[in-house]
């Protein structure tokens, strides 16, 4: 009997207690589109869709640990990193991500959760950008992401280009800018060094849209793992977080999550 082998893709992030971001957020967005999902965790929060009322960082050996038992048995097609809130744990991961090979990597830069809480330290954005961006396939920023990275003010489709080639040049194969912060329809800017290319979208008048950035890295992760070029992965994953936000069903008093399974549940 021959066994149909199935894409892998392995998720390097925080824990959300309340299932709507991080690796909870990432196992779903793979599980609904066809990858086998693993995890490496690097931080366990306490948070609900109202607030991050605590942060537990993993020791960075069993960081490094994790991401060996997973990489030496079950291996993965594509990586992608979230919640890293501290130097420590970005250098040792990016070492692991060097080592072992791991070639295709979304890097999101999660810095704020939704409800306004910090998840990267000030100190730790060097580090974010010195050794994790040059080993990306792509980054995905959103406007005061791409503010920080950069310092660049970000108020225009003008400025997005701008920072979209200073991500670039700090050794990422390719970024996407984020526009949902930005006025008018949310266009995400995907530039890959040589070309842009916009994906827009409608803007959903919604409450769920707590973790729609880990969601929107994990989807295009998933679909490098199955062998898509980038724009189709980007393509996918604006499509998917779009319609994961217009099915959303109502969790917490703040900002709750996105229907992942909305294909399956209906």
């Amino acid at each position: 009997m021959t066994l149909r082998r199935v894409p892998r893709a392995m998720t390097i992030a925080g824990s959300d207690s309340g299932g709507g971001a991080g690796i909870q957020a990432d196992l779903k967005t793979f599980a609904a589109l066809g990858v086998y999902g693993t995890s490496v965790i690097t931080a366990i929060t306490a948070q609900n869709t109202l607030k991050v009322s605590g942060v537990h960082e993993i020791p960075v050996e069993l960081i490094r640990a994790q991401i060996g038992a997973v990489v030496s048995d079950i291996g993965a097609d594509a990586v992608k990193t979230g919640m890293l809130s501290s130097s420590e744990i970005i250098e040792a991961v990016a070492d692991e991500i060097a080592a072992r090979g791991l070639s295709l990597l979304v890097v999101d830069p999660v810095m704020v959760a939704k409800s306004g809480d910090r998840l990267l330290r000030e100190d730790a954005i060097e580090a974010l950008r010195m050794r994790l961006l040059p080993l990306a396939t792509v980054v995905t920023p959103n406007i005061p992401e791409a503010e920080a990275l950069t310092g660049r003010v970000i108020v225009s489709a003008e400025d997005a280009r701008a920072a979209a080639r200073d991500i670039v040049g700090m050794g990422a194969r390719a970024v996407v800018v984020k526009g949902g912060h930005l006025e008018g329809l949310p266009i995400d800017l995907l530039y890959d060094g040589s070309d842009f290319r916009e994906f827009t979208g409608p803007r959903i008048d919604t409450t769920s849209t707590h973790g729609t950035g880990c969601t929107f890295a994990s989807a295009i992760a998933a679909g490098l793992a199955k062998g898509l070029s980038l724009e189709e992965a980007v393509g996918q994953a604006k499509a998917f977080v779009a319609e994961a936000m217009r099915k959303a069903f109502a969790v917490g008093q703040g900002h709750g999550p996105l229907h992942h399974f909305f294909k399956s549940w209906e």
